[in-house]
């Protein structure tokens, strides 16, 4: 096997021993470095470090890092990129004239050639991903494949958190074209139960009405007739991430949906857009197959790639997921590890994740899924 792509320092400082070795064996090299949010102070040392030893640098700032099936909240992953490949960082990304859509197809489209994954980390304070994929997919279509997840604060409060070697930016994307690379897998694993609703009024993530009526008001029937709990205002955000929305689309796909603010006016603010007459339809925690969803995710992963055995793994999972079904979401870490032969798992505590059902297929904005993709080669 060659020289183990990912690298896991318990402290920034740790770093430049890796970057100095590497940058020795592999002078084309770049680095996407994954740090978690107790770390933001010590990014400027990073990119000192990557400086120093001419090594090209992006990255993002995420609630937590994935390490040995646990959460941490200290250290970084390094993720070695042998020849380091064309990306870019754009802030700001719903100002100026540009259409966002259109500013990240003109910096890929003339470099698309054979079979590429575009790898998308958004600052989760972006509040129209979903229609950004859209309109991406319209202009780059099945030329290349799709994923990637959110980055930023689990408090939902605007903070830089993408960056590469010189900067740090809030409200952007940072994307990198990843050569011959398969693609990843996104599983969830809900069960949708049988009972429909229609968003008849939405605002980008806001569901304002739900069947013609004040989403929070019906938002809290359903609840009470389906789960047996009261959810008013003052425990709202309490149990709202344990009964979150399913979006069913047409093909039967559940898209999941976690609201985590009421209005005063009785809406719903989601992560991620609702729709204008959405199918929606509530979730909960013990409908999660979990079992299922690292079966399905290890079985997709070896068509993709072949056997896993020793192989590195790159995975982002949900936050929404992991405060959804508490200590169960280290076991499903854990379980997928040991059921896809992985050497090396690294990965971060993801705000919402981008991938789609099919390869080649559509690019969707999802919440409470594992986005899953083999690193580098053997």
């Amino acid at each position: 096997m060659t020289a183990e792509r990912m690298r896991y320092c318990g402290t920034v400082g740790d770093a430049r021993a890796v970057l100095q070795e590497w940058s020795a064996v592999f002078p084309q090299a770049g680095v996407l470095a994954l740090l978690p949010e107790g770390e933001r102070d010590d990014l400027p040392r990073l990119q000192a470090a990557c400086r120093e030893c001419g090594v090209p640098l992006v990255g993002g700032i995420f609630p937590a890092l994935i390490v040995a099936g646990e959460f941490a909240e200290r250290g970084v992953w390094l993720l070695r990129l042998d020849a380091m490949p064309f990306w870019a960082l754009l802030p700001a990304l719903n100002e100026g004239e540009a259409e966002a859509a259109d500013r990240i197809a003109a910096a890929v489209s003339d470099r698309l050639q054979g079979a590429a994954t575009l790898l998308l980390l958004f600052d989760a304070m972006v509040p129209n991903i979903a229609t950004i994929l859209d309109g991406l997919y319209l202009q780059l279509a099945d030329r290349v494949r799709y994923m990637g997840a959110n980055a930023g604060s689990e408090s939902f409060q605007p903070m830089p958190c993408l960056f590469d070697g010189e900067s740090l930016v809030q409200d952007g994307v940072l994307l990198l074209l990843l050569p011959d690379h398969p693609g990843a897998i996104l599983e969830h694993g809900y069960r949708a139960p049988e009972q429909m609703t229609v968003a008849t009024a939405t605002e980008g993530n806001r569901i304002r009405t739900i069947d013609w009526r004040p989403a929070f008001e019906v938002y809290r029937e359903i609840v009470r007739a389906q789960y047996g709990v009261e959810v008013n205002r003052e425990n709202f955000y309490q149990y709202a991430i344990h009964f979150p929305f399913g979006i069913v689309r047409a093909n039967d796909e559940i898209i999941v949906r976690i609201p985590v603010a009421l209005e005063e006016d009785g809406s719903l603010f989601c992560v991620g857009e609702v729709p204008p007459n959405a199918m929606l339809t509530l979730l909960q925690a013990p409908e999660v197959d979990s079992r299922s969803t690292v079966n399905k995710l290890a079985a997709g992963l070896e068509a993709l790639n072949g056997p896993m055995a020793g192989r590195e793994l790159l995975t982002f999972y949900c936050a929404g997921r992991r405060l959804h079904i508490g200590d169960a979401a280290k076991d499903e870490l854990k379980e997928l590890e040991s059921l896809s032969g992985a050497a090396v798992m690294a990965g971060a505590l993801s705000l919402g994740e981008i991938g789609s059902s099919t390869q080649w297929g559509y690019p969707l904005f999802h919440n409470a899924t594992l986005v899953c993709c083999a690193w580098g080669g053997r």
